[in-house]
């Protein structure tokens, strides 16, 4: 996202009462904008693409196409939407699922308000934001199932990258944020943000999690 420019958010979810309440909330912030609203996934895909959203605040469990299909999808078309997953569950298989289907954040309904904006803030500006509870979930699923072939597919994924692409990866996967990154290996942000859209490439990744994933299941942090 360009700095000073709006957000624009679309809200899919089956149940109108969470629709109209994340509606009020948005609509205070003087950066986004609610361009609309969605019943289902089919009807959220189609919307995404006609309205142009940057961010999709996408309901899990959700009638005719569910959300993690309708997050598949958007994440094959060209130049896709954010997704942030937000949903009432916390379920690990809810979790690694959405995050395998190109979700760029994972945040609980009960979430504060101003926790759900900021999450909003945050992936429009290429970041992955995760709930406490669900990066939990997403570290002990890593550990857990963590095996000498992950290893070595995360290896090989690995071996393509040049030494300052390995660099940023790590970085990455330690959570650091673009800005930090460029601070700790004393480079430009722009520079940066080009190493990181080169790993989404020579990796498969569609988001900063998978990257991360990668990096952990290789042993490297």
């Amino acid at each position: 996202m360009t700095s000073g420019s709006t957000i624009r958010v679309l809200v899919v979810d089956d149940d109108p009462l969470v629709r109209s309440a994340l509606g009020l909330m948005l609509g205070g912030q003087p950066d986004l904008a609610v361009v609309g609203e969605a019943e289902n996934g089919r009807d959220g895909v189609a919307k995404a693409a006609e309205l142009r959203a940057d961010v999709v605040l996408m309901d899990i469990r959700m009638p005719v196409l569910d959300g993690l299909e309708a997050t598949k999808q958007l994440h094959s078309a060209p130049n896709p939407p954010r997704v942030i997953v937000l949903t009432t569950f916390d379920a690990d298989d809810y979790v690694v699922g959405a995050l395998a289907a190109g979700a760029d954040g994972f945040v609980l309904k009960d979430t504060p308000p101003a926790e759900i904006v900021a999450a909003i803030r945050k992936v429009a500006d290429g970041e992955p934001m995760l709930s406490p509870s669900a990066t939990a979930t997403l570290i002990r699923r890593v550990r857990t199932d963590a095996s000498a072939d992950r290893a070595a597919t995360a290896e090989a994924k690995l071996s393509s990258l040049t030494e300052r692409e390995r660099e940023v990866a790590i970085a990455v996967g330690r959570g650091l944020s673009n800005a930090e990154i460029a601070k700790e290996l004393f480079l430009s942000v722009p520079t940066v943000k080009a190493h990181v859209s080169k790993l989404f490439e020579k990796l498969h990744a569609t988001n900063r999690v998978q990257i991360a994933m990668c990096v952990h299941d290789a042993g490297l942090v």
